[in-house]
């Protein structure tokens, strides 16, 4: 009997690897367990509370129900439904520290210590994201369904890049020029 429910168990995870195999997902469930066992108190606490929860498996329950349902919902849906709009991050700059809110739509940043702030905010029906500053939105980059994306440099010209490693290359490269000549 065991045998075969052992078999069963197998088989369900090696379908659902299968199923589920293009959902990476941002395991946002397990990331917020993790950060409130860092922000418990001092090393030896959070490793205690860390091996409490290791024991009575809190981490591995967190991390299937990600893997099996939330990234799931987030893949198919496009949102993540750990996501908690209003969350507010500091984020250290090579000029300081930034606070970056979460938006239903996506982000506002904000330099620590300021009052003025520019958000980056997604368009879903165009499938763009913009950059909205001193109420002036520009679009920043759109994404293609044929794996490319068409970015907007910030002296107007578009390129078009692939989604990988060798795309993003080329679209770091060209910002980087086009801010050395918008410099000087």
């Amino acid at each position: 009997m065991k045998k075969s429910s052992l078999s069963r168990v197998a088989t369900v995870m090696i379908c659902s690897a299968f199923l589920f195999n293009s959902c990476i997902g941002s395991f946002g469930l397990h990331s917020k367990l993790v950060n409130w066992n860092q922000s418990i108190g001092d090393k030896f606490v959070n490793e205690l509370v860390y091996v409490a929860c290791t024991i009575i498996q809190v981490y591995t329950v967190c991390y299937l129900a990600d893997a099996l349902v939330i990234n799931s919902i987030e893949f198919w849906s496009g949102t993540n439904p750990m996501a908690n709009i209003g969350d507010v991050k500091k984020v250290k700059g090579k000029d300081g520290n930034y606070l970056v809110k979460t938006l239903e739509n996506g982000y506002s940043i904000t330099k620590e210590g300021e009052t003025t702030s520019m958000e980056l905010v997604y368009d879903k029906e165009l499938n763009t994201w913009n950059v909205v500053a001193e109420g002036v939105s520009t679009e920043l980059l759109q994404m293609n369904n044929d794996g490319t994306a068409n970015m907007y440099l910030p002296n107007g010209e578009a390129m078009t890049v692939t989604l990988d490693a060798q795309g993003i290359s080329a679209a770091r490269q060209a910002t980087m020029i086009n801010t050395y000549y918008a410099a000087r």
